[in-house]
């Protein structure tokens, strides 16, 4: 069944049933056509968020980072507390959040307030507390949020289903770009299937790895800032830089 043909999923019932803010990620790079037919090979029930008649919606993200590139070299080096800090805006409703993701032992949380969509690249001091706060929380001391400021920029399409029992969320990334300053990357062949969900494995990691395919390393703001600059620690992400970029 192509994902044209899906069921549609409304945004307040996908929030309501997977919002999953604490989760386990499971991330798979492939090329973009093998990732649509895996897809298209989840169970009857599946259903694809629409809104407005589109199931297709651009993300950009700004990560912030200090200028010791901490956020980056805590997950090269495998650190077991690591946090990233973004503002994602939602290009086709116009909102924007500040976001903060720690990750402990495999366990992501994500939290995320209101932000003003026209300053991307700019933290304001009133969410200091905030980052502080999340930051704690995840283990991580001694980082000032005033510390941080705009490392790079991620654009790209997302797909977003949920499968029938309503536990997890799971999106296709295409069309993926960064931006560092003048330099864009390009690179339209990868997608990315994420699959958010509690420990055990959903039906899309089932269909995946029926596949052979695996759950890899992969950050979209690590990765991207590895491919622009090669002298950075990237052992984490080889295989993925070889293999697609």
């Amino acid at each position: 069944m192509s994902l044209k043909d899906l069921a549609p999923v409304h945004l307040d019932e996908l929030n309501a049933t997977a919002a999953l803010m604490k989760r386990v990620d499971r991330k798979y790079p492939l090329h973009r056509r093998a990732a649509e037919a895996v897809l298209e090979e989840l169970p009857a029930g599946t259903r694809v968020l629409y809104i407005g008649g589109r199931a297709e919606f651009g993300y950009t993200s700004v990560y912030f980072d200090t200028t010791s590139r901490d956020s980056y070299l805590l997950a090269a080096r495998g650190r077991p507390h690591r946090f990233k800090v973004r503002v994602r805006s939602y290009q086709d409703s116009g909102e924007a959040f500040l976001e903060v993701k720690t990750q402990h032992r495999g366990s992501t949380v994500k939290q995320r307030i209101p932000h003003d969509p026209g300053a991307l690249f700019t933290i304001d001091p009133e969410q200091y507390g905030f980052i502080s706060r999340c930051l704690a929380a995840g283990g991580i001391r001694g980082l000032r949020p005033q510390w941080l400021r705009p490392s790079l920029e991620t654009s790209y399409l997302r797909t977003t289903l949920l499968t029938p029992d309503g536990r997890t969320r799971v999106t296709l990334d295409q069309g993926l770009v960064w931006t560092e300053n003048a330099r864009t990357l390009r690179n339209p062949k990868l997608a990315i299937i994420e699959s958010k969900s509690g420990s055990a494995p959903s039906p899309a990691d089932r269909a995946l790895w029926y596949h052979g395919y695996r759950p890899q390393r992969i950050s979209k703001y690590a990765t991207g800032l590895a491919a622009l600059h090669p002298e950075l620690p990237a052992n984490r992400w080889r295989r993925v830089l070889k293999r697609h970029f």
